[in-house]
């Protein structure tokens, strides 16, 4: 997927790119140029990912979130973020539609990559996610999330499912409940603070 190793961007993944996200072709240059010289091979590696986390998180244990997230963008599964990779997932991630930022939210929760989310993946992230936040601020979080666990039941509850039960998929809400997950999952279970 993407570009390998060259000087300049393809017109077609800047075609692509400009067809599939919101950035300008300026804006994408410059994000291409950025990314050459932060990569010169023209891939993050999930170390060099996991740095970038460490370097936002510098207090917190960034490592399990950022293998996570990492997993997540990597779409063609080949262990490695190219600049395609990268653009579509900051893309969706920040500026996306709903409908693609609870896609990318699934993919982060589906650890094994099976096509569903068990209450065990849900946990495992919320886990990862507490290590991002500090100690302090934990103990500021309303009493029914402020552990990994508590904020892992409360949004297995929110889909009404057994301990034993499976999500396939999140795209079926739509409306109220769509707005209601982007706020209330997507946004702030997913949030860092």
């Amino acid at each position: 997927m993407g570009n390998a190793k060259s000087s300049a961007m393809s017109k077609e993944i800047l075609e692509d790119l400009k067809l599939n996200t919101r950035f300008s072709e300026n804006e994408l240059s410059q994000w291409y140029e950025n990314f050459q010289k932060q990569c010169p091979s023209g891939r993050i590696s999930p170390d060099e990912f996991k740095k970038i986390y460490e370097r936002f998180f510098p207090d917190s244990d960034a490592a399990a979130y950022a293998q996570h997230v990492f997993r997540s963008f990597d779409t063609n599964d080949d262990g490695t973020l190219d600049f395609k990779e990268y653009i579509i997932a900051l893309h969706m991630t920040s500026t996306g539609k709903t409908e693609r930022k609870l896609e990318w939210a699934f993919s982060l929760f589906d650890v094994d990559k099976n096509g569903y989310i068990t209450k065990s993946e849900v946990a495992e992230i919320c886990q990862s996610i507490f290590k991002l936040i500090p100690k302090e601020e934990q103990e500021n979080l309303p009493a029914d999330e402020n552990t990994p666990e508590k904020r892992a039941d409360k949004l297995w509850s929110f889909f009404n499912k057994k301990d034993n039960g499976n999500i396939v998929h999140l795209i079926p809400f739509t409306g109220k409940d769509l707005i209601y997950l982007e706020t209330k999952w997507a946004t702030k279970i997913l949030s860092l603070k």
